[in-house]
């Protein structure tokens, strides 16, 4: 039996929603008609209506807050039965400002077969609803004539200054000496005998100049009744001769209880002008499941309001979630390596490679090093190569198939970072000429971006080699630290090794953390070779001559071999040293080989510590005399945590040294703890603890090292060259197959 995938019905789902969304909103947009000055055709209506003479009938709602529930599926049709000529609202008919919330009770009375007019409340006022009130229906304030009955609005929101509708008032009612006076107002005059629920002060007329203003008109013109919402309760209250009623339940916040409850106000004048009311109480409630369905409608109806460009975004939300569940549960997946790929014909014959680098010789780094010695490597097996690199002052006169390229800026202290030219139009020239089978990108950024870019054009396959872990060149960047570290460094490294066809990590737990990033590519982990035979051919006079230039006499001799740059964690080693200083009476130089921006900050700190006799920052090293110094050393010493294998690590141990390191993704896969070194934490009492273990105890420090020889031998460049042109070949297999 066919089993159905568990995510399609979500899928298809998520499919109608989309289509509904644009159906509806095309649907709003061509058939739902605008509205505005409704108010005219009511108060038409209502004249109508009235038209005969003679007695009439009308209903005063408050707090209405858009019910659907309650006011539109109970109280209309009480309403519409109640033989009345027409409806008043004292305000909160809508829920909020917005053009949703007017669209839908325009909806909501259009069910209503009486004509109707709105008081402007506080609800209407909100979130810039003044204006589509005003579209919409009409003025904040008026009046009308009806039946003999002047009916008085009047915006209690502070939209319009009181002052001016207290002469505004004064005038019209001047000139109507006689006749019946209904007022209607937003918020109460009066506070009731009973505290409605949640009351606060604002809840009331504001300010109390025109609630005094107000009272003192209204006395003097003998308005018969004013109508105000607001409070969810029905107060009756009658002060010198005007009846003052709050009506506040019309599906608002109601409790159902003897103090708020679901209600209408109906007002009937009789042919010679008498006014009687009475409370029509109705029997109603919603459900709670019922009302939270009601508020969710409405969120959803507000979408369609929010503007063209929020639409656009809530589309196109689904839009993305219908293609991930698309690619879920349609698109086939092969978790597992395509074995009958055939790497031979792309074995069997050199190949071309082009490289781009951010950085590379005579820039001393990892990345360099490792390059020069892929290049040497596969050159000896008799493939092409070109490297794409910065250009720098001291570079060598005459290079074979490198490709320098100008820089655009130079960082550092010293310059040694450079933002290469990428938009010379040579570079790509002569990526043509020179026809690569696959480039190989080393940085994920400015030549990397390059690189792959050629690598589309051309339609060759692009290989990208992690080495540098990103988060921690944080200080580089013109951005804040915790933005670049914690999310934009490994959104770019996953943007850019997804796009690659191949990508080369050199530990297995660099391959963990890409994958928990969400690479997706093809993924083979190769650790960088090491020129090993050379470690082991070493001369010992030569050795000695260096030990005696730098005065060490028998000494435990300590080297360390890294950039001076802040993620290198130079500082924790200076700190640890200094402490070990205090430890043991045991005799050690520190020999710190390598230079970058801060080495006078470093040099400073040294001399604080008073650690000159012991501590050396030696500075750079030509590449060809560091198997000497490597030799000079008894234990490696090494902080970084910013390493993504950790090339020196492995050359110490070429040269038999047992290694203390800091845990990190580069360090995990290649120091075995207790065997051929120490790990710890970031924590300068342990690893200085290690570190004293190995100074004082020489039968465990060469038990170490030989343990070091051993693994180091696995990780000849001649094997590296070989393992990297399986990568390439199985991806041009790859590639072809497609």
């Amino acid at each position: 039996m066919k089993r159905h995938h568990p995510l399609k019905l979500l899928f298809y789902i998520n499919l109608a929603i989309v289509v509904l969304l644009v159906g509806y909103k095309a649907y709003l947009n061509l058939f739902e008609p605008n509205f505005e000055a409704l108010h005219t055709d009511q108060v038409a209506r209502i004249h109508d209506n009235l038209a005969g003479g003679g007695g009439f009938s009308f209903a005063v709602v408050g707090n209405i807050n858009n019910s659907v529930g309650v006011f539109e599926d109970r109280m209309i049709p009480a309403l519409n039965e109640a033989d009345l000529d027409f409806m008043v609202s004292a305000g909160n008919a809508v829920s909020g400002g917005g053009e949703d919330k007017y669209r839908a009770i325009q909806g909501t009375l259009s069910h209503l077969d009486i004509p109707y007019l709105l008081t402007f409340g506080e609800n209407e006022y909100e979130n810039f609803g003044s204006y589509r009130f005003y579209d919409h229906f009409g003025p904040h304030f008026f009046s009308i004539k009806a039946g003999g009955a002047r009916l008085i609005f009047l915006d209690s929101t502070g939209k319009t200054p009181w002052q001016w509708q207290i002469r505004w008032l004064d005038d019209l009612l001047n000139q109507e000496t006689n006749g019946l006076r209904f007022l209607f107002i937003g918020h109460p005059l009066l506070k009731p005998s009973q505290e409605a629920p949640f009351e606060q002060d604002d809840d009331f007329l504001q300010p109390p100049e025109f609630r005094k203003a107000l009272l003192d008109a209204i006395a003097r013109h003998d308005v018969d009744m004013v109508f105000s919402a607001n409070l969810s309760l029905y107060a009756d209250q009658v002060q010198r001769d005007t009846r003052f009623i709050t009506t506040g339940g019309a599906g608002g916040l109601v409790l159902n209880d003897d103090t708020s409850f679901y209600h209408y106000v109906r007002v009937d004048v009789s042919e010679d002008g008498e006014i009687s009311h009475s409370l029509e109480r109705l029997e109603a409630g919603q459900h709670p499941v019922l009302s939270t369905l009601e508020s969710l409608w409405f969120f959803i109806y507000s979408l369609f309001y929010v503007g063209y460009v929020n639409f656009i975004l809530l589309v196109a939300v689904f839009v993305l979630i219908s293609i991930k569940l698309y690619t879920a549960i349609f698109v086939a997946k092969d978790y597992y390596p395509d074995y009958d790929l055939d790497p031979q014909p792309w074995l069997s014959r050199p190949l071309r490679v082009a490289m781009f680098t951010n950085n590379y010789l005579p820039f001393i780094g990892g990345v360099p090093i490792s390059i020069e010695r892929l290049r040497k490597g596969l050159e000896t097996l008799g493939d092409v190569i070109l490297i794409v690199c910065p250009r720098y002052r001291d570079q060598p006169q005459q290079e074979s198939n490198v490709i320098r390229v100008p820089s655009l800026l130079a960082m550092g202290e010293k310059r040694e970072f450079r933002l290469a030219n990428i938009f010379l139009a040579r570079i790509r020239k002569q990526l043509r000429v020179f026809k690569p089978d696959i480039i190989h990108l080393h940085h994920p950024i400015w030549l990397g971006s390059l690189g792959l870019f050629v690598a589309r054009r051309l339609k060759v396959p692009a290989v990208y080699t992690y080495h540098t872990r990103l988060e921690h060149y944080a200080h580089f960047v013109p951005l804040p630290g915790n933005l670049f570290r914690n999310l934009i460094s490994h959104e770019l490294i996953k943007h850019f090794a997804n796009k690659c066809d191949s990508v080369i990590v050199p530990t297995y737990s660099t391959e963990e953390y890409l994958r928990m990033i969400g690479v997706k590519s093809p993924t083979f982990v190769q650790p960088t070779g090491i020129e090993y035979q050379k470690f082991q051919e070493v001369d010992d006079g030569d050795v000695r001559k260096l030990r005696e230039s730098l005065n060490i006499g028998d000494e435990t001799v300590f080297v360390s071999v890294s950039r001076l740059s802040n993620e290198k964690n130079i500082d924790f080693m200076i700190d640890a040293i200094d402490e070990l200083h205090q430890r043991t009476e045991r005799p050690f130089r520190f020999l710190m080989i390598g230079e970058g921006h801060q080495h006078e900050r470093l040099q400073q700190r040294i001399d604080e510590l008073g650690l000159q006799d012991c501590f050396t920052l030696v500075g750079s090293v030509p590449p060809d005399d560091m198997a000497t110094w490597y030799h000079l050393g008894d234990v490696f010493l090494f902080a970084s945590k910013s390493e993504t294998q950790g090339m020196v690590i492995l050359e110490a141990m070429a040269a038999g040294l047992p290694v203390v390191a800091v845990r990190s993704s580069g360090i995990e896969d290649v120091v075995r703890h207790g065997h051929n070194g120490f790990k710890t934490p970031e924590k300068q009492d342990q690893w200085c603890e290690r570190v004293q273990q190995l100074l004082e105890d020489e039968p465990l420090r060469k038990e170490l090292a030989a343990h070091a020889l051993e693994f180091a031998a696995d990780y000849s460049v001649e094997q590296f060259a070989r393992d990297m042109r399986q990568i390439y070949a199985l991806t041009l297999a790859r590639s072809s197959s497609r």
